[in-house]
Parts: C-alpha cells; sequence; structure tokens
C-alpha cells in the first residue's frame, strides 16, 4: 500500500513587472532552494490560488519522476501564468500530495489513480480548472450525497452518507 501525505500550501514566488506577475523558471528553482526536501520527492500536486481564506485549484499534476523535475516545466508554467494573468489579487501556492514508499511500477500505478481523483475533486469545484485530461465532469448525482443539486438532504441519504463517511 502506497501511503500519502500532504504537505502545504507553499506560496509560489511571482516576478512583478510593470503591467503583471508570473511565474518564471528562476521562481520554480528559488521554489525548491526553499523545499529541498520536496525536490527529490514523487506524487501529485495542486497549483491553486488563495483569495482572502480560501483557496482554489486550477491545476493538478504528477510527479513520477520528483517534484523538482515536474512542478515547473515550462508546460507548468504557461498553465499557471494562464491563471495568473487573470486574477488581479490572489496568492498562487502548491499543495503536494506526497507518495510516501512509491516504488515501481505500483507506485507509479497508485500516483495515476490519486491524480485521477483530484482532477475529478478539483473539477467539481471548479469549472475552469486548466487540466486537460480527466476533467469530463460525471453526469449523474445520488440526491443529498454527491453533485446535488442542493436542497434538503433526506433521512436515508444522511444515514447512507454516515455509513460511508461521506462528509
Amino acid at each position: 500500500m502506497t501511503d500519502f501525505t500532504v504537505s502545504g500550501p507553499h506560496n509560489v514566488m511571482t516576478y512583478t513587472g510593470k503591467r503583471g506577475r508570473l511565474i518564471g523558471v528562476q521562481e520554480g528553482r528559488a521554489f525548491f532552494e526553499d523545499w529541498e526536501d520536496l525536490a527529490t520527492e514523487r506524487g501529485c500536486y495542486v497549483f491553486a490560488t488563495r483569495a482572502g481564506r480560501g483557496y482554489t485549484p486550477w491545476y493538478v499534476g504528477k510527479a513520477t519522476k520528483s517534484f523538482k523535475q515536474e512542478c515547473f516545466s515550462h508546460h507548468k508554467l504557461n498553465k499557471y501564468n494562464e491563471c495568473l494573468v487573470d486574477m488581479a489579487r490572489c496568492t498562487p501556492v502548491l499543495f503536494f500530495v506526497v507518495a510516501r514508499g512509491a516504488r515501481g511500477l505500483t507506485g507509479v500505478k497508485h500516483i495515476s489513480e490519486v491524480e485521477d481523483f483530484l482532477i475529478q475533486t478539483a473539477v467539481a469545484v471548479n469549472a475552469d480548472l486548466l487540466n486537460v485530461r480527466g476533467t469530463r465532469r460525471a453526469e449523474w448525482s445520488i440526491s443529498g450525497i454527491i453533485r446535488s443539486r442542493g436542497g434538503r438532504t433526506s433521512e436515508a441519504a444522511g444515514l447512507f452518507k454516515r455509513m460511508f463517511k461521506i462528509p
């Protein structure tokens, strides 16, 4: 069994110019100088923004080699900056879901499964998630349990949620 632990939120520094801000390669290098213990780890990561007291996920990725190799590649920086260009006031952050003891193909499989779960969870709270793969929203719901339209939860649904320990 692969055990995952969460680390974060970790603030991501930005370059601030005259007309805006962005995250560049230098900011990515500086990030892992501050968080060396995460640089060589594997797992999933979530690029999010903090505004006020809340966090909004914008991109979910996986790192099967290392976070340092994956998190700030050019492709990912384009995604992050696409988000920042539209947001006037927010703080970019990264959350890490670190795979402890993930070895070989089994570890990679578990990391992929967690990534799929995180993408589906993130798209449920942010329909503008920047991921391309895995973002198709499910076309079903269980009233009072998942993706329901609101209203009062029935007694049966409440018991069902408690049975499955669904918050």
